[in-house]
């Protein structure tokens, strides 16, 4: 499955479009990471437990995106996108979505 953040991909044409797909994640630190990030940030800079809970939610969400895409017939996903909000004071959502397509190399 190829994604893109793109409109096309190079040496490839689209020959049916499917429609929007999306992923979407809620996830949660636990107590205990919720504590070492608040002690972290009290110092500034990065806080390590929400930059790695927000890459595994992204990368999740992108797995998701991506099943639903197969489950249509597509081979690719075009225009693919994040968005995310908090989910009350502990929770993150996070969605990627796209547009499902089935491309063909070119020629």
């Amino acid at each position: 499955m190829i994604v893109a953040t793109t409109e096309r991909i190079a040496g490839h044409r689209v020959v049916n479009v499917l429609g929007e797909v999306a992923g979407v994640v809620v996830r949660s630190r636990g107590l205990g990471g919720n504590v070492v990030a608040g002690l972290r940030s009290l110092g500034g800079g990065e806080i390590i437990e929400y930059t790695k809970l927000l890459e595994d939610a992204r990368r999740h969400a992108i797995d998701r995106m991506v099943e639903n895409a197969q489950a249509r017939g597509a081979n690719a996903i075009v225009m693919m996108r994040f968005d995310s909000s908090s989910a009350g004071k502990t929770m993150s959502e996070i969605a990627a979505f796209g547009t499902a397509v089935v491309i063909q190399p070119e020629g």
